[in-house]
């Protein structure tokens, strides 16, 4: 199996900074993207930020200039700095990576289990 464990969420004002991460670990042979994605009660999982394997980044729109996502393949973990955060922030953050658990297994969506990021205005 495959675990994404999330780490770095937390309460923090406008304007303040935090680091995301978001470690894998299990039986993996490679990870392709890995991403942030976030969701608020009553409105579907957003895509916030992506990173492939090679290192190419896509953002959403929202978050352009203020966040920037990461990773570092000997470790299997992906990040996501997030600076001049606003209260629309506000959300449970989710890591995501497609993962290849052997060499002859089809690439396996998995998510971590949520870290709660509150922006106070």
């Amino acid at each position: 199996q495959v675990q994404l464990v999330e780490s770095g969420g937390g309460l923090v004002q406008a304007g303040g900074s935090l680091r995301l991460s978001c470690a894998a670990s299990g039986m993996i042979f490679s990870i392709n993207a890995m991403g942030w994605y976030r969701q608020t009660p009553g409105k579907q999982r957003e895509l916030v930020a992506t990173i492939a394997s090679g290192g190419s980044t896509g953002y959403a729109d929202s978050v352009k200039d203020r966040f920037t996502i990461s990773r570092d393949n000997a470790k299997n973990t992906v990040y996501l700095q997030m600076n001049s955060l606003k209260a629309e922030d506000t959300a449970v953050y989710y890591c995501n990576a497609a993962v290849r658990r052997t060499p002859s297994v089809v690439l396996l969506n998995y998510w971590g289990q949520g870290t709660q990021v509150t922006v106070s205005s």
